[in-house]
């Protein structure tokens, strides 16, 4: 079947590509977690634990850089999954990281209105009701809404736009997390690292804490597969994309590790618990208050932590809303949301309706948000797994498909990105593991898993032939690319 020419503009550049995959990584966690992380497993457990997730990630990266440099066509798991599997595991593949990504938008709706509560402590205003023990306001409501109106307009004016929007947004928070750190190093003592650099009496609870850490950081390294999803819209050389994939993850892994040493040094474990119980529980900024001895400069690094939240919702309405479309290319879903903006070139209906999704999400209060955490956490490493065997599957199905970056000892690579997304997976099904999804996550899960059978059905019936099909686009580098020999192309090693 013949190449089909990509209807997307390419209007990324390699700076772009970086901020939006770093700062999809990026959220608000930073600011309001870090006590949880802390006391759940230690500082040092805790870093510990995001270091052990983020060795998964880093190799599930390499795969994912691999097979981006090969088929870089917008949708990334689906095109992976579909040459590697066939249209069900695609289906099931793509619809399982849309799950990830509609998650983290609603996580980021249900955040920010904490953020404006701590910034303004009287702004709860026009109680509405009751849902979970969390109180909804009018005003509550009314900020959300109309952040997630705007945040969705934006996407939906253009990709350059959202990166320009991600560009400025991205420098302040790294401007804000050097700070942070620096005054952490000159203010901060170890004697505040007593008792809580591992969490246990045993060094089998100190092992179960660092796990139980481990297991939930996938969900916050969420991003960096944001770059495949928009690839026919980035106008960077393929051997490049796979690097800037690789580095994002790097330095989202520091990021959340200096900032839990931070915190940890900065203040001791009965001052973190106090932290815990203010409006919002937001120990980073307590933290920067205690390192400048000064309450303005917390107001300083939650505004970082507001970036923040806009960056990971920006960078995951780009995502989620490309992985619709290519699933609605393929007419596995309701070939609507393959429309494209006629002047802005975005998927106009799937971002109309991520955005909904995420304001719906907000009359469900905090509690829902915590349901869509772990929910979406385990669809994202349920596609991370088919991914990387994907990666495996392609490497004998299609060995001579031109590889711009391709990865030295494919084998140990594969394996270790299949075993330990997989070990994951297992982790959010074993009861008691630490990690294992609570009943209304699950009914989170097989609510969204019937929704894609009643789309693949319904779409089966509609398009009949066209159902589940797939066709390459065609890419301006690839005669130059197929032309080069293969010792001119980029081989990574670990």
């Amino acid at each position: 079947m013949a190449a089909k020419k990509s209807s997307f503009d390419k209007v990324l550049n390699a700076w772009d590509v970086l901020v939006i995959a770093f700062g999809a990584m990026i959220g608000w966690a930073w600011v309001v977690s870090t006590g949880d992380w802390i006391t759940g497993g230690g500082v040092l457990g805790a870093m510990l634990g995001f270091a052990i997730g983020g060795v998964m990630i880093f190799f599930v990266g390499l795969t994912y850089a691999e097979l981006t440099s090969a088929m870089p066509q917008c949708g990334g798991e689906h095109v992976f999954s579909y040459k590697a599997m066939g249209p069900v595991g695609s289906f099931i593949c793509t619809w399982m990281i849309v799950l990830g990504y509609v998650s983290v938008v609603c996580f980021e709706a249900c955040a920010l209105p904490t953020i404006l509560v701590y910034l303004f402590p009287d702004f709860l205003m026009g109680y509405l009701y009751t849902i979970g023990g969390f109180d909804i306001y009018a005003t509550w409501l009314a900020a959300a809404v109309i952040i997630a109106v705007a945040i969705t307009a934006i996407n939906i004016i253009g990709a350059k736009t959202a990166a320009r929007l991600q560009t400025i947004l991205t420098a302040i928070i790294g401007g804000v997390g050097i700070v942070f750190v620096a005054a952490s190093v000159l203010t901060g003592s170890t004697a505040n690292l007593d008792g809580q650099l591992f969490m246990g009496a045993t060094t089998s609870e100190m092992a179960k804490g660092t796990l139980a850490i481990a297991v939930m950081t996938p969900f916050y390294f969420i991003g960096f597969d944001v770059i495949p999803q928009a690839a026919e819209e980035i106008s960077v050389s393929l051997q490049k994309i796979g690097r800037i994939l690789i580095l994002s993850i790097v330095l989202a892994v520091l990021f959340y590790a200096l900032i839990i040493f931070g915190v940890g040094y900065i203040l001791n474990q009965s001052e973190i618990a106090l932290a815990m119980k203010g409006v919002g529980s937001l120990v980073t900024a307590d933290a920067m208050a205690v390192a400048f001895g000064s309450s303005m400069m917390a107001k300083v690094l939650i505004i970082g932590g507001i970036c923040g939240v806009v960056t990971s919702w920006n960078s995951f309405l780009i995502g989620g809303s490309r992985a619709m479309y290519s699933m609605a290319e393929s007419y596995m879903i309701p070939h609507t949301f393959a429309k494209l903006h006629d002047k802005y070139k975005t998927p106009v209906n799937a971002l109309l309706l991520i955005g909904v999704l995420s304001i719906v999400a907000l009359f469900f209060g905090r509690k829902m948000l915590v349901w869509v955490v772990d929910a979406g956490n385990f669809g994202c490493c349920m596609a991370y797994c088919m991914v990387s065997i994907s990666f495996l599957i392609l490497r004998k199905k299609a060995p001579d498909m031109v590889r711009p970056y391709k990865v030295r000892h494919y084998k140990f690579v594969g394996a270790m990105a299949v075993l330990m997304s997989a070990f994951m997976v297992v982790m959010y099904i074993v009861p008691g593991s630490g990690a294992a999804l609570a009943p209304q996550e699950w009914g989170m899960v097989a609510g969204w898993s019937l929704l894609g059978v009643i789309f693949g059905v319904y779409c089966k019936a509609k398009y009949g032939e066209r159902f589940a099909t797939h066709i390459d686009v065609a890419m301006d580098t690839e005669v130059r690319e197929a032309a080069l020999p293969s010792s001119e192309l980029k081989t990574v090693k670990l």
